[in-house]
C-alpha cells in the first residue's frame, strides 16, 4: 500500500548477497529462462543507437529489431536517440476475442464503475478539478485506465466521462503552470510533490493522440515550465524520487511535438538528483521498482550512452534472479522486497503487475528486443487475470505464485504490509492505490499488440483476437489487419490484410521466446521462420485479402527452480499451469470507502474445498509424456480465466505430502527441498493456468523416484514472537552471523528464563544421527541471547527420549553448533530449550540430518 509519508514503507536499500542461501550462478542467457532453472539475462548489449532502417525486401529474420529513425508515427526528434519501434495513437487496435471479454468485464466492473463507490471520485469535491480541495493518487491513477478503456473499446459513455473529467482538469490549471490541489504545492518539506500528477500526463498524452486534442501540449508546456523552476532538491522527494521514468517518457512525448530544447534539460536535471538505478538499486518497494527500472533506457536514449540500457537489464536481473524465483513473471514484494522472504508464497502487488506489464511495454518500444514482449505476456496472462474475482468486482492486494486460502485476516509477518492483503473486495480505503491503478493493464495492453516500424511497416508484437488500422509503406495509406487467433490458448494466429490496391510494406512478426520451432505461411506458402526470440520480417507488395499464417507450437515442459529448494513448475507456450484447488467463495461484510456497503460489490474470501498438498511425480525431461492435455483448437470463451470456462486442462502425476500444512493464519507454509519422499498413493490431478486459478499452488515439490528423498518437516516451537516465523527455523537459508537481519527468525520473545521448545514432525520414519543449530543473539541491540542450554531428544513408541551418545552441546555464536549422537528413527525430534535467566532466545535455522 502506498503512504502519502513517503518513508513508512521505504524499505531500506539493500543488495542480496549469497549469504542469503540462494543460487548466485553468474552466467547471462538471453531471454531469462534456461534449463534448470531461471537465470535473467544481464548482459544483452543494447542495440547501436545509429541504425538505419533498411527495406532489403523478401523475408528475413532478424534477433532484435534496430533502433532508427522513420516512420509515420512521431519518432524521436534528434538529440533523442532513435526507438526500434513506435506506439500507434490509441484506438488504432480494437481487441476482440478474450482480450475484449476481459475489458468487458473491466467495463462493468470495479473500473468502469469505480465512480459508483469511491469518494476520490467525487467531481465537485476532487482537487484535481477544484484545487482548493485535497486529492492524491486515486483520481489519477483511475482516471489513466478508465479514459483509455474508452478509447479502446469505442464505448461512447466512458469516454464522455473521461472527457468531463480531463475539462476540468485542464480548466484547473494555474497562472504559473500548477495544476492539481493547492496544498499540493508544499506538502513535501514545502515544495511540490509531483508523483500524483504523473498518470495524468500519461492519461493526457494517450487522450491527445487519440482526439486530437490541440488544449493539452500547451498544458503540458506550462506545467513542465513550473518544474523546471524548482530547486533541484525536489527531484529527490518521496515517491516521485523513484518513479520519474514516467515523466521522462512525458517529456519527450512533448519534446517531439514541440522541439523546446529546455525539456530537455530538465530530463538532464530530474536524472541527476532522483533516485539512481545504474549499477544500483535505491529502493526495494516493488511498485518503484516496477516503475524505476525503466529510467535508465529512457535517460540512455538522451544521454546515447549504451550503459544505461544495459544499466535496465541489469536492473531487472537482480531482481528477478533473487526474488523472481518462480513462475509467472512477478517477483515476491508484498509489499517491500524483503531478504529472505524469496518462497512462492510471497505476494506480488496488483500496482506491481500493471506497472511491470507497462515497462516491459516500453521496453519492448526501445531495445527492440523481444524478451520483454515475453514479460509482459507472462504477467498479462498468468497473474494480472487472479488479481481479481472472476466477475472483475474485487480486487485484491497480492497475487502469490502459491496460494491456498485468500482471506480476511492480518497475515503480517508472512506479507510485508499488515491487515488483510488477499480477500476480494473494492478496496476503495484499505488498499486505495490498486482498486484505482489496476486499470491500466489490458487497455494499454490491447494498445501495444500491434506497433509500428521505423521501416513504414508494421509489427504483430502481442498476439490476440484483434484488428489494426494505421498507415503503412513509402506513401503511408491505410493498412487493416484483422487477426484472429485463440493464442495463448491455441498456436495458430491468421493475419488478413486489407488495403486499396497494392501496397508495399514491411510486416514484423515476433518469434516468442519459449517457441524454438514457429512456422510462416504467406497466402498458404511456407516462407523462412525464425528462431526463438526473434522476428520474421515480410517485406512484400500486399493484396487486398492476402494471409499471413503464424504456428506457434506448443508443448507441455517444466521450469526448476534451484533457489526455491529445487521446485518446479509446469508450462506450456507462456502460460504456467497450476493445481486445480477447489474454490468456495465465502462472503463477509465489508465497506466501500464511506460508501455504504452494497450487495452489487461482494466482499469474498476464498477456501479450498480439495486438498493441495501434492507433490509432481515425475521426471521434468519426460513432462510432455506424462502430463496429459485436453482441449484446445475449440473457441475460447470470453473470460477463459475461470476454473468453468478454462480452455485447456491438463492432467500431471502427484502424491500427497501430508505435512505440508498452511500456517495459523492460512498462509501456506514454505516450500523444502526436493526431491521429497511421499507414501502416498499416485494419482493424477487438474492442472489449470495460472490466471484462472484463485487459490493455486504453482511451484510444486518434486517427488523422489524410487522412495528416495527428504521427508518433509513439519515444525511446532512452544512460543514464537508475534513479529517472527515459525518456518524460520526449517526455509534453508545460510545464516550470516547470529545478528543476521536479512533472514526470518524465530525467537522465544517475551518469554525470558523459561523452558522453551522447537519440533519437527515427519509424516514416515526418519533415520538421524546428527543436527546443527544457528542461534539467534541480538547483543547490543536486544535481550535475545544463546540459551543457557539445550537438549535433543526423539520420539521412541510415543515417549521422548534423549538421543543417545550425544556430543557437547554448543551454545557458539555466528557459527554453526553441531550435536551428533548415536542413530534414531523416529516420526519427531524436539530441541528442549533453557534459557538464560532474564533473556529469552532464538533460532536463525535448525537442521535435522536425514539419513
Amino acid at each position: 500500500m502506498e503512504h502519502t509519508d513517503g518513508v513508512r514503507h521505504q524499505a531500506a536499500g539493500h543488495v542480496p548477497t549469497a549469504g542469503a542461501g540462494l543460487d548466485r550462478r553468474q552466467f547471462l542467457v538471453r531471454g531469462g529462462a534456461v534449463a534448470g532453472g531461471a537465470v535473467i539475462a544481464a548482459g544483452l548489449a543494447p542495440a547501436a543507437a545509429g541504425a538505419q532502417a533498411r527495406r532489403p525486401g523478401g523475408v528475413r529474420t532478424v534477433s532484435r529489431a534496430p533502433a532508427a529513425r522513420g516512420g509515420w508515427y512521431r519518432p524521436n526528434r534528434a538529440p533523442l536517440g532513435p526507438t526500434a519501434f513506435s506506439k500507434l495513437p490509441p484506438g488504432s487496435v480494437t481487441p476482440g476475442g478474450w482480450i475484449r471479454g476481459q475489458l468487458d468485464l473491466q467495463r462493468n466492473g470495479l473500473n468502469g464503475r469505480m465512480y459508483e463507490i469511491s469518494d476520490y471520485l467525487v467531481y465537485d469535491n476532487c482537487g484535481w478539478v477544484d484545487s482548493s480541495k485535497w486529492a492524491w493518487e486515486e483520481l489519477p491513477y483511475w482516471l489513466r485506465g478508465f479514459s483509455d478503456l474508452g478509447i479502446v473499446t469505442g464505448d461512447g459513455q466512458i469516454q464522455d466521462l473521461a472527457h468531463h473529467w480531463i475539462d476540468g482538469i485542464l480548466a484547473s490549471q494555474q497562472p504559473d503552470g500548477w495544476f492539481g490541489p493547492q496544498a499540493m504545492r508544499t506538502s513535501l518539506d514545502g515544495g511540490p510533490d509531483f508523483w500524483p500528477s504523473m498518470p495524468l500526463l500519461d492519461m493526457l498524452r494517450s487522450h491527445a493522440d487519440a482526439t486530437g486534442d490541440e488544449r493539452v501540449a500547451p498544458f503540458m508546456t506550462a506545467f513542465f515550465g513550473f518544474m523546471s523552476q524548482q530547486p533541484d532538491s525536489v527531484f529527490g522527494l518521496s515517491w516521485a524520487s523513484f518513479r520519474w521514468g514516467d515523466d521522462i517518457d512525458s517529456i519527450y512525448w512533448l519534446y517531439n511535438r514541440t522541439g523546446d530544447s529546455s525539456l530537455l534539460d530538465l530530463v538532464n536535471r530530474i536524472h541527476q538528483n532522483s533516485a539512481n538505478y545504474v549499477g544500483n538499486i535505491p529502493t526495494w518497494h516493488n511498485v518503484n521498482l516496477a516503475q524505476g527500472i525503466r529510467e535508465p533506457a529512457e535517460y540512455g536514449l538522451l544521454a546515447g550512452d549504451p550503459k544505461y540500457q544495459q544499466a535496465t537489464y541489469q536492473d531487472y536481473a537482480t531482481v528477478m534472479n533473487t526474488y523472481g524465483q518462480f513462475s509467472g513473471g512477478g517477483f515476491a514484494a508484498d509489499e517491500n522486497a524483503r531478504p529472505g522472504f524469496y518462497d512462492p508464497r510471497q505476494g506480488f502487488e496488483t500496482c506491481g503487475i500493471v506497472e511491470l506489464m507497462r515497462t516491459c511495454e516500453m521496453l519492448t518500444r526501445i531495445t527492440g528486443d523481444a524478451v520483454w514482449t515475453d514479460r509482459c505476456e507472462e504477467l498479462a496472462f498468468n497473474m494480472l487475470p487472479a488479481a481479481f474475482d472472476p466477475d472483475q468486482l474485487g480486487t485484491h492486494y497480492l497475487t502469490c505464485a502459491n496460494s491456498v486460502y485468500l482471506g480476511n485476516a492480518d497475515t503480517s509477518p508472512d506479507f510485508d504490509d499488515g491487515g488483510p492483503r488477499q480477500a476480494y473486495r473494492p478496496g476503495i480505503h484499505v488498499y486505495r492505490c490498486c482498486p484505482h491503478n489496476y486499470s491500466q493493464g489490458w487497455p494499454y495492453y490491447s494498445e501495444e499488440m500491434w506497433l509500428a516500424t521505423p521501416d513504414g511497416g508494421l509489427c504483430a508484437s502481442m498476439y490476440g483476437q484483434s484488428q489494426v488500422r494505421a498507415k503503412a509503406g513509402s506513401s503511408g495509406a491505410l493498412v487493416t489487419i484483422t487477426e484472429d487467433t485463440g493464442y495463448p490458448f491455441a498456436d495458430t494466429v491468421t493475419l488478413t490484410v486489407r488495403c486499396s490496391g497494392t501496397l508495399s510494406f514491411p510486416l514484423w512478426l515476433r518469434i516468442p521466446g519459449w517457441c524454438p520451432n514457429a512456422s510462416v505461411r504467406v497466402n498458404h506458402q511456407p516462407v523462412p521462420g525464425g528462431p526463438a526470440g526473434s522476428y520474421v520480417v515480410i517485406d512484400q507488395d500486399w493484396s487486398d485479402g492476402d494471409t499471413v499464417a503464424v504456428r506457434l507450437p506448443m508443448t507441455t515442459t517444466t521450469q526448476s527452480w534451484p533457489a526455491n529448494h529445487d521446485s518446479v513448475s509446469v508450462r506450456r507456450g507462456p502460460l504456467t499451469y497450476s493445481l486445480a484447488i477447489g474454490e468456495n467463495y465465502a462472503g463477509y461484510t465489508g465497506s466501500s470507502g464511506n460508501f455504504v456497503t452494497d450487495p452489487a460489490w461482494p466482499h469474498h474470501e476464498v477456501h479450498p474445498t480439495t486438498d493441495w498438498n501434492y507433490g509432481l511425480d515425475l521426471d521434468p525431461a519426460d513432462a510432455s509424456h506424462v502430463i496429459d492435455v485436453t482441449g484446445s483448437g475449440g473457441p475460447v470463451p470470453a473470460n477463459p480465466f475461470t476454473q468453468a470456462d478454462v480452455p485447456i486442462t491438463m492432467r500431471a502425476p502427484v502424491r500427497k505430502i501430508p505435512n505440508w500444512q498452511a500456517d495459523d493464519k492460512n498462509v501456506v507454509r514454505h516450500l523444502q527441498s526436493s526431491p521429497v519422499r511421499s507414501a502416498g498413493p499416485a494419482k493424477r490431478a487438474a492442472l489449470i493456468p495460472m490466471g484462472a486459478a484463485r487459490l493455486r499452488i504453482t511451484s510444486f515439490p518434486l517427488i523422489g523416484r524410487n522412495g528416495q528423498g527428504h521427508e518433509w518437516e513439519a515444525p511446532s516451537a512452544s512460543t514464537v514472537w508475534q513479529s517472527d516465523l515459525l518456518d524460520a527455523v526449517n526455509d534453508g537459508l545460510e545464516p550470516q552471523s547470529s545478528y543476521d537481519q536479512n533472514m526470518p527468525r524465530l525467537t522465544f520473545w517475551s518469554d525470558v528464563s523459561t523452558a522453551e521448545w522447537v519440533q519437527y514432525d515427519y509424516a514416515q520414519p526418519v533415520t538421524t544421527s546428527s543436527a546443527a543449530v544457528y542461534w539467534y543473539d541480538d547483543t547490543g541491540h536486544g535481550s535475545t541471547r544463546v540459551p543457557q542450554s539445550w537438549q535433543l531428544l526423539y520420539l521412541d513408541n510415543g515417549m521422548w527420549t534423549p538421543v543417545p551418545g550425544a556430543s557437547a552441546y554448543g551454545t557458539a555464536v555466528n557459527s554453526w553448533n553441531t550435536v551428533t549422537f548415536g542413530p534414531v528413527q523416529t516420526t519427531a525430534v524436539r530441541m528442549n530449550v533453557l534459557l538464560q535467566p532474564n533473556y529469552s532466545a532464538g533460532i536463525l535455522e535448525w537442521q535435522v540430518h536425514q539419513a
